[in-house]
């Protein structure tokens, strides 16, 4: 199964009206950058245990480790969780930008150094969490 269809059959697998809410902003993530390179992690490491929700990935970057060694990762990520769904914008150098940029207009959401989560759609400002997508996309 390609990347598209993985992406396909994740978001088809949600209860609506999550699934809804995952293709409009799959489709927003897109719209903002349509040749960004496409992931899906299924939340499993290497020993097939489940360590986080499935992940739907755009763009890429590369991180650094301590140790020096690196790694190529998706810059934005969507993700359906229990409490509602979380937009992941990676590989910013300060941890308080979203907070500080978006986080008195963007609505009812809950915004760490690099997680917006939210419990709909409906209860955000889109326009505001575009502006932090595409700003993740600029930042790289």
């Amino acid at each position: 199964m390609d990347v598209q269809e993985e992406i396909s059959k994740y978001i088809a697998s949600q209860p609506e009206p999550k699934r809804g809410e995952m293709q409009a902003l799959h489709e927003l993530v897109l719209g903002i950058n349509p040749k960004a390179k496409l992931w899906f992690t299924e939340g499993k490491n290497e020993a097939g245990k489940v360590v986080s929700n499935p992940n739907i990935g755009y763009g890429a970057y590369t991180i650094q480790y301590a140790d020096r060694s690196t790694k190529e990762f998706y810059r934005i990520g969507l993700s359906a969780n229990t409490a509602g769904i979380s937009v992941y914008i990676l590989g910013l150098e300060d941890k308080t930008y979203l907070a500080k940029t978006y986080g008195e207009t963007i609505g009812k959401a809950s915004i760490t150094g690099y997680c917006i989560k939210f419990k709909s759609i409906n209860n955000i400002n889109l326009d505001v969490l575009e502006s932090a997508v595409r700003y993740g996309f600029e930042a790289g």
